[in-house]
């Protein structure tokens, strides 16, 4: 009986010791991935590209030209970029043109002091 309470006893107290160990080498390998984030020379280039496109949410006047040979991807962020400034500021410059956003959610621009609605 007393042994087989030592043995349970070495086998628990082995569980727990290998327990610890896995579980603090989960955490060095998150700290790890946490610091080659930043160290990272690709993520340093996506900080780069994101804080020239809130340049571009904040101003409006700001041309944005999309042409015809674009990515798909980057179609689809321009795109979003020219919403955001309808939505936050009722104008934004897209191809050389001011395109306007009225009170109703209608979108125009203004040739010739006319409104020509899209």
């Amino acid at each position: 009986m007393i042994s087989f309470f030592i043995t349970f006893i070495c086998l628990i107290s082995i569980y727990i010791i290998l327990k610890s160990t896995s579980f603090s080498n989960k955490k060095i390998n998150k700290i790890q991935n946490f610091k080659n984030k930043f160290t990272n020379t690709e993520s340093k280039i996506e900080k780069i590209f994101l804080r020239h496109n809130e340049r571009l949410i904040k101003d409006p006047n700001i041309d944005l030209i999309i042409g015809l040979y674009e990515k798909e991807s980057e179609l689809k962020l321009k795109t979003n970029i020219h919403r955001a400034r309808l939505a936050k500021f009722n104008k934004s410059k897209l191809n050389g043109e001011f395109i306007y956003k009225d009170l109703k959610g209608n979108i125009y621009k203004i040739i010739n002091k006319n409104k020509e609605y899209i």
